[in-house]
């Protein structure tokens, strides 16, 4: 558990803002921060991580006190338990792939974990070649690596696919959510990609000017009911055509194309350049508009 009661004056590009959190993170779960640039994402996962320090409030994690600015307590980076994978992988361009883990590795650390996690994450053939011969997303999977050496119970990844083209991207997260389960993580994400969002996360806290206005998990906070079927994938509305009594809505996916058939009495919901949800019930697509 992790219970976040923190206040911060922060400053943005809009001007002076307060950041003001006082929720819970379940043991174990997947949670997603999501809001638009500038509303102190990043902040909350910087002061977990003890890389800023809050103006008022406490963290606390299990039963144990990170910060209680009331009494001047800030554990030190070094005593937290925490992983931290940012957009800057951060690596060391003169040390191999296998040299960048072992850096990572506390004092007297057994290096079993290192060949654990080359295995994990897919890196046995990479792992004595530098990081400037490597892909975006191996070196991602390099950084993801080096953030778990600790053995972390907490995972922070702040937009970590945001530069990553759309078919890596899918398999990042499939290693992210191995990773996470694997291991036993309780991770903690900033994302945009609703659709990421969607497939990886428990929870989602929605934040606006320094507060959080919505939460819970993704479906119900993105849609207006839950729409179980066999399966389920986002998309955006790029054009609507009328055909006959009925109208066609063409929706990227990816980099697909597919239409779907809207009834007259359901089209006034929806809009070019609106991001659905599509699932299948009784082998009948269903389109429900995604809440932004």
């Amino acid at each position: 558990m992790i219970h976040l009661s923190i206040e911060k004056k922060l400053n943005t590009a809009a001007g002076d803002m307060d950041l003001c959190i006082d929720i819970t993170i379940k043991k174990g779960s997947f949670t997603t921060f999501y809001g638009p640039s500038g509303v102190g994402k990043t902040s909350i996962l910087r002061m977990i991580a003890g890389l800023l320090k809050p103006d008022k409030g406490r963290i606390i994690v299990g039963s144990k006190i990170w910060n209680d600015v009331a009494v001047k307590k800030q554990l030190k980076i070094s005593e937290r338990n925490v992983g931290v994978l940012f957009q800057d992988y951060a690596l060391f361009p003169t040390m191999t792939v296998r040299e960048n883990l072992e850096f990572a590795l506390n004092k007297g650390q057994s290096t079993v974990i290192i060949d654990e996690l080359i295995h994990t994450v897919g890196l046995k053939q990479l792992q004595h070649r530098k990081p400037d011969t490597l892909s975006g997303g191996q070196q991602q999977r390099v950084a993801l690596a080096r953030a778990l050496v600790k053995k972390p119970t907490i995972l922070l990844l702040d937009e970590p696919l945001s530069a990553i083209d759309l078919a890596m991207r899918k398999k990042l997260q499939d290693y992210l959510l191995l990773v996470h389960k694997h291991y036993g993580l309780t991770t903690i994400m900033i994302s945009h990609d609703i659709g990421e969002i969607i497939k990886m996360s428990d929870t989602i806290y929605v934040l606006e000017n320094g507060l959080i206005v919505k939460s819970g998990a993704p479906m119900d906070v993105f849609t207006h009911q839950y729409m179980s079927g066999g399966f389920q994938f986002t998309g955006e509305i790029i054009k609507i055509e009328k055909e006959d009594v009925l109208y066609i809505i063409s929706l990227l996916i990816g980099n697909s194309i597919v239409n779907t058939v809207i009834m007259p009495s359901e089209i006034h919901e929806f809009s070019i350049g609106d991001h659905v949800l599509i699932s299948s019930k009784a082998f009948n697509p269903m389109i429900q508009k995604i809440i932004q």
